[in-house]
């Protein structure tokens, strides 16, 4: 029973990096950018949320603050710095958003110091309470929230790509922007949208961040690379495979967690690598599957 409790902790857990990871595959599948910034933003999300509940503002009235406001920072990061940097090339945007991930770490860094903080003690019995299924597996309420919101999100972009006029555009300018370009999609707009939905994204990732853990202005590094290893194991450009990615790294670092405490970060990274190479060796599987996998192939 504890090996089952382990898996279920561990797909909740894999909820968390799903909705952290969404943005990331989102960005890649339209414009084929990998964000190394990405865990930056999600933790620069957790700050503003964390200094409005710090003022008094319940975290979830916080989040009706901030997710717009990111997803205005989201837009101009594309206007201002990703759309310049595409033009220079495929390997610009990563040292463009490497850069933005040293510049936000350090502002957080120089605003907030390195002291951890956490939204734990500002959202009530939420962070305590939870449901006993048997004697030995126990289901945190807050946990089963961020599972529940990741796929309601996850969910509600599926749709909102199939069946929206901009979801469309989204799905065209992924597959060939030069031919989305003459029916008359403007690239840069359609580019500045999907920016804006990732970012926002990245910020309620980093809200629960801060909700279930705690968080300092280099905290960024880490998210990344959890993100980043859910949207390779699930496959890049895949939102419902973001989604089993996640659960599957959640699960593996827990059962690797019970094995041996130590082993919590390794048996996730060890999955990562295995599910790495098993995609450079089926070629047709690679990381350019293309954005047609976040709707379906007959979509």
């Amino acid at each position: 029973m504890i090996w089952v409790n382990q898996v279920v902790q561990g797909v909740l857990l894999g909820g968390y990096y799903a909705l952290l990871a969404c943005g990331l595959s989102l960005m890649f599948g339209v414009m084929r950018i990998i964000n190394l910034a990405h865990g930056a933003l999600a933790v620069l999300g957790a700050f503003l949320v964390f200094v409005l509940a710090k003022h008094g503002l319940s975290p979830w009235v916080a989040l009706v603050v901030v997710l717009p406001v990111m997803g205005v920072a989201g837009w101009a990061l594309q206007r201002v710095i990703l759309e310049r940097s595409l033009r220079a090339g495929e390997l610009t945007p990563l040292l463009a958003t490497f850069g933005l991930l040293i510049v936000i770490s350090n502002l957080l860094f120089e605003k907030f110091g390195a002291d951890e903080r956490s939204l734990f003690p500002y959202i009530g019995t939420l962070g305590y309470d939870s449901w006993t299924i048997t004697k030995q597996i126990t289901i945190a309420k807050l946990y089963a929230l961020i599972f529940v919101v990741a796929v309601a999100l996850l969910g509600t972009l599926q749709l909102f790509l199939r069946h929206t006029q901009l979801g469309r555009a989204l799905r065209a300018t992924a597959e060939d922007p030069d031919t989305a370009e003459l029916v008359g999609v403007n690239s840069s707009a359609v580019y500045a949208a999907a920016a804006a939905i990732a970012v926002a994204t990245a910020a309620l990732a980093g809200a629960f961040l801060g909700m279930r853990s705690s968080f300092n202005a280099y905290s960024g590094s880490d998210q990344l690379i959890f993100a980043f290893e859910a949207v390779v194991i699930g496959g890049i450009g895949s939102l419902w495979g973001t989604l089993a990615g996640g659960i599957v790294l959640g699960v593996a670092q827990n059962i690797g967690a019970q094995l041996n405490p130590q082993w919590f970060l390794l048996a996730g990274h060890v999955v990562f690598l295995a599910a790495l190479a098993l995609r450079l060796v089926l070629t047709g599987v690679g990381v350019r599957g293309g954005f047609r996998a976040l709707v379906g192939e007959h979509a």
